[in-house]
């Protein structure tokens, strides 16, 4: 199995290294990752300059390329055939800090996943919480791969017995300590308390803001990847990429949308 590892944390990441190390006994790993940290990057993409890729040497010998790009760039990287061969799976992680609920539409690690699915090609995103057990995307202070890179490695291992639907990632993220169960869940909702703070005025009138940094808190709804692995449990969640609403496609069909454009058409022609 050929498979492309990126992250949004950089080349250097050590969740990086230990999803690769893990992933090294299930398949061919071929490493394309950002040059920097492009945490919350969401699907952000690169269009207006060119991109630069480095070869460089991973931290156990093993060589890796970086990219001033974004993750889902490293995952175009690969498609379009910079590694030879197309991947059979991406795996964007582990991630320092989970990403969990509403979280996941900035991620850029869960961007790549996506990607890969836009692209028709299996993925997974996985993500470790701190030993601080925060329950946001900020960074706590030290960080255990272990538990997640063995699952992770162990998941791939056995992807093609596991029923996913095609069109559909797997966000996986790992709670600090020994997990004791995994449960599968849907995404749980955030609920976010930024707030607009200004720091200084400089000298030419500018003025300076503070937008995010309070963390935001959960509702802890039982079912979701939030109480998972609040409660110490692993949360591993489908995601796909059909945003329709579904439910309400047809009460708006009802609705007579063709009487809202004759009103315009009546300006023009005057």
């Amino acid at each position: 199995m050929r498979i492309l590892l990126t992250n949004d944390d950089g080349i250097t990441s050590r969740g990086l290294l230990a999803a690769k190390q893990a992933l090294d006994t299930v398949g061919e790993v071929s490493v394309i990752a950002p040059d920097s940290n492009r945490s919350a990057v969401g699907r952000g993409i690169t269009i207006d300059r060119s991109l630069t890729v480095t070869e460089v040497e991973l931290r156990d010998g093993s060589r890796g390329f970086a990219t001033d790009g974004t993750p889902v760039d490293c995952v175009r990287f690969a498609e379009l055939g910079f590694l030879g061969e197309r991947p059979d799976l991406i795996v964007a992680g582990i991630n320092y800090g989970v990403n969990l609920g509403d979280d996941v539409t900035y991620s850029g690690t869960v961007a790549a996943a996506f990607e890969g699915i836009v692209l028709g090609v299996p993925a997974l995103a996985v993500s470790q919480q701190s030993q601080a057990r925060e329950m946001d995307f900020r960074l706590g202070d030290a960080f255990s791969f272990d538990v997640a890179a063995a699952f992770t490695a162990r998941v791939v291992d056995r992807l093609d017995d596991v029923p996913l639907p095609e069109g559909t990632l797997l966000n996986i993220n790992v709670p600090a300590g020994d997990a004791d169960a995994v449960e599968v869940c849907r995404l749980g909702k955030r609920i976010y308390r930024d707030a607009l703070r200004l720091l200084e005025t400089d000298g030419d009138n500018r003025r300076h803001f503070r937008v995010y940094g309070d963390a935001p808190l959960h509702e802890d709804e039982e079912g979701t990847d939030l109480a998972a692995v609040s409660a110490g449990r692993i949360a591993v969640t489908p995601l796909h990429f059909d945003l329709t609403a579904e439910h309400g496609l047809e009460e708006l069909r009802a609705y007579d949308l063709a009487r809202l454009l004759a009103p315009a058409a009546e300006e023009l022609a005057e």
